[in-house]
Parts: structure tokens; sequence; C-alpha cells
């Protein structure tokens, strides 16, 4: 009944590593399936979810939380379609990833659960992290994107993952001390990165 979790810099192969850890062990691999528990809780399309998560902390959600009071906000959440706002996107967050790791054998990437599974007994949490020209190389080679387009990509997904920690409180994000395993994935292959994280789950 483990739950592993994979935090890592945008480009440092997460995603990628997730899904191969899952197959190995026969694991649920949960990143879209989050954001679909989320916007069914919400009353909400994926894509409103998928806006809100992506703009955390910009100048449209800071627009829409100034122009859309609380009332208005209950009254909608009373009707058929639902609302979703920062706050409520992370009330949902914290309890979906709560619920998901209670059901266990499940790799859960990203969105601050080496946090939110900090106290669960059966939690493993990994750090990847990369250099950044080796992460603009991997999502050139896996993404087919240019130079420019991976550049601006990264330093923008860089920008959103800070900005999320700091919704949760949280600075300290990249500190080796809070997670089991950091791989330094300009040291390690991709395959032996999923070698050492299932051996240390199997054993």
């Amino acid at each position: 009944m483990a739950v592993i979790t994979i935090s890592r810099q945008y480009g440092a192969g997460g995603k990628t590593l997730g899904k191969m850890v899952a197959a190995e062990l026969g694991y649920e691999f949960a990143d879209s399936e989050i954001i679909a528990k989320v916007a069914e809780m919400a009353n909400v399309s994926t894509h409103w979810v998928e806006t809100v998560e992506n703009e955390a902390g910009g100048k449209l959600s800071r627009f829409v939380s100034r122009m859309v009071s609380r009332p208005l906000v209950d009254k909608i959440l009373k009707g058929e379609r639902g609302y979703i706002d920062e706050t409520i996107y992370l009330d949902y967050l914290v309890l979906i990833i709560a619920q998901i790791a209670d059901e266990g054998d499940v790799v859960i990437l990203g969105r601050g659960s080496q946090y939110i599974l900090d106290d669960h007994p059966e939690a493993f949490h990994i750090l990847m992290i990369d250099e950044f020209e080796n992460r603009v190389r991997f999502m050139q080679k896996n993404y087919d994107l240019s130079q420019s387009r991976a550049t601006r990509l990264i330093r923008g997904e860089d920008k959103r993952r800070k900005t999320l920690y700091q919704k949760l409180g949280k600075t300290d994000y990249d500190d080796p001390f809070l997670y089991h395993l950091v791989l330094n994935m300009s040291k390690v292959t991709l395959e032996e990165a999923k070698q050492m994280v299932c051996h240390r789950i199997k054993h």
C-alpha cells in the first residue's frame, strides 16, 4: 500500500519516471486524474481547473478574486454549474491527494504532495533535479519543442511551481531533507532512477 510522490524541477523527467515506476510496480499514476477529481468536486470543467492551476498567482486569477464576491460564490456553488478559484482549488487539492494516498499503490506527481502527505506512514517522497540546460534538452527531445519554446516553458513552469508552494506557505520545496530520495538526473538515467525507486519500494 505504498504511496510515492514525485516532486521535480520542470523538465527533469518527473512525469516520464512516474509512469515508468507505476508500470513496473503495477501502481496507479495520478496526474491528470487529480484535475478530473477537483473538477468533479467543484462541479466545473477540467479546463477551468487547468486554467486556475496554470494561472496560480497570475493577473487573471487576482482579477477574478477581486471581481467575484463571496456571497456570489456561495450562490454559484448552490447552482448546477459550480465555481472554482485558487482557494477552493487548494482546499480540494489537499483533500483529493489525501484520499488518493489512502487508497494506496499510487504514484502522485507534484502539486505539493510531499507536504500534504508529510506524515503519511506509507509515503515515499522523491525529488528530481537537473541542470537548466539539461531540462531544456529533455523537453526538446521528448516533447518535440524548439529550444526557445522549451526554455520559455521551463521558466514559466519554474515560476508557477514557486507560486503554488507560496500558496501552500512553503519555500523549502527543494530541501533534500524533505525527501527519502533525491535524484540528480544529470548523474543517472531514467532507467537507473526507475530501478532505484522500485528496488526501494519492493524491499
